[in-house]
């Protein structure tokens, strides 16, 4: 039998059946374990196996850089106590415009029951970040702020700068120009400067549902 190709539709009325079924399930593997890593690794398996399961897909792999590059999305999971996570740096211009794909995000919360010996994860959010919606909250909401005031390409320059957007003077007066030209979209992340960025989700979790771009599945 045939299965159907995967969309972003089916991919988060999936998640959202997942996120519920997965915070009941009690997991002897994960009891004791504090890497954040192991969990986000045991949970984004899980999802992906149950995918497989019912859809057709093209596989992420290291060098596409996303989970589902053919519809365009990348899971995230990560601890309702510290909501972040790491995400391949491509270009400054991320920081700014998006990633270039959006984000299915499983925040959890870890219990472990000491006589079943056994974990659960609590799935306290799933929420979708749209695409448009994947640059940082702080420079993007500036930046748009700066355009209503009339800035030249001079004023956005500085900003960049000020705010230590790792670009060359040729790339901050290109990013300049296209924000002048067409000013990004708001960002509901918190992106950090580093060789990969560090992405924050307390913007988007506490918005979801009620900003265009951030849609809270459970």
């Amino acid at each position: 039998m045939v299965k159907p190709r995967l969309t972003e539709g089916a991919l988060k009325k999936e998640a959202a059946k997942f996120a519920k079924a997965e915070s009941k399930h009690a997991e002897p593997s994960l009891f004791g374990v504090t890497d954040g890593k192991a969990v986000g690794t045991y949970l984004e398996q899980k999802f992906r196996a149950h995918i497989a399961r019912e859809f057709s897909f093209v596989e992420g792999n290291s060098a596409k850089g996303i989970d589902f590059p053919d519809i365009g999305i990348d899971i995230k999971v990560t601890s309702e106590r510290q909501p972040q996570s790491s995400c391949p740096f491509k270009s400054a211009r991320q920081k700014v415009f998006g990633l270039g794909y959006s984000l299915l995000v499983f925040v959890y919360e870890k219990t472990d029951d000491p006589k079943q010996r056994a974990a659960t994860l609590d799935i306290r959010h799933t929420i979708f970040v749209e695409a448009g919606a994947t640059g940082d909250f702080t420079m993007t909401k500036r930046l748009g702020e700066m355009v209503r005031d009339h800035a030249n390409d001079e004023d956005i320059i500085a900003y960049l700068n000020d705010r230590n957007l790792p670009v060359d003077e040729i790339e901050a007066r290109q990013i300049a120009q296209d924000v002048l030209q067409s000013p990004p979209h708001q960002g509901y992340l918190t992106i950090s400067n580093a060789l990969q960025w560090r992405l924050q989700y307390g913007h988007a979790i506490s918005r979801a549902g009620e900003v265009d771009g951030v849609v809270r599945l459970t």
